[in-house]
């Protein structure tokens, strides 16, 4: 449970500008559809996927670290990592299991030919939309464990996309047709409520310092 008072405390610090554009953002925020990248090589890929996250009203973002160490490159992240939430995993298994738990459908992005083209892709269900790596796109185990495939339309010669594009793309289509429709994708009032904290305190430069006072009061 979030501690009103606290969070009440925290806000009377923040501008009113801020506050009213916490709420803002959050009205577009959702957690129906949640991006996850597989040990993607270069980490500027993972940050830029992160951005479009951020831009687009997704929530959260699943980083499956099997292979490669990572740290987020706050450059191109721009900021983003304070707005969205980074569930980090250290296998595919794990992150199939724990998604599927939360009551998303596995879908991954491939450039094969039999799949799902992304403007008929079905939005009504929760969705985990999976990214492969820059080499070899998305593991065999995903593949097998996938509950649906997708992929975007192309016409040229080339037969994929970069990570980071292809995720914006699929990234703000689905999601521009989810504020269109009838389904519904919000935040609950108490995940708004978890946010407005997390923001409060990402907004704060000396957070600790502020919260050894209010728990002083």
């Amino acid at each position: 449970m979030i501690d009103i008072d606290y969070l009440n405390f925290l806000e009377n610090i923040l501008t009113d500008n801020r506050k009213e554009r916490f709420l803002e953002v959050l009205a577009n925020r959702t957690k129906h559809f949640t991006v996850v990248v597989e040990d993607v090589f270069q980490m500027h890929n993972t940050s830029a996927v992160m951005r479009s996250c951020e831009v687009f009203g997704i929530q959260e973002l699943n980083v499956i670290e099997q292979r490669y160490g990572k740290k987020i490159d706050k450059e191109i992240a721009m900021g983003a990592q304070k707005w969205v939430d980074i569930n980090q995993f250290d296998s595919v298994s794990n992150c199939i299991s724990t998604l599927k738990n939360k009551g998303y459908q596995i879908i991954a992005t491939t450039p094969h030919e039999n799949d799902c083209l992304l403007e008929d892709f079905d939005i009504s269900k929760p969705s985990a939309l999976f990214f492969g790596t820059e080499r070899d796109g998305l593991s065999p185990e995903i593949l097998e464990k996938a509950d649906g495939f997708l992929k975007i339309p192309m016409v040229g010669f080339t037969e994929s996309l970069n990570i980071s594009v292809s995720a914006a793309i699929i990234i703000q289509d689905l999601t521009n047709r989810l504020r269109r429709s009838e389904i519904d994708w919000k935040l609950s009032d108490d995940e708004i409520l978890e946010k407005r904290l997390a923001w409060a305190k990402n907004s704060i430069k000396d957070i600790k310092r502020i919260e050894a006072r209010y728990y002083e009061l």
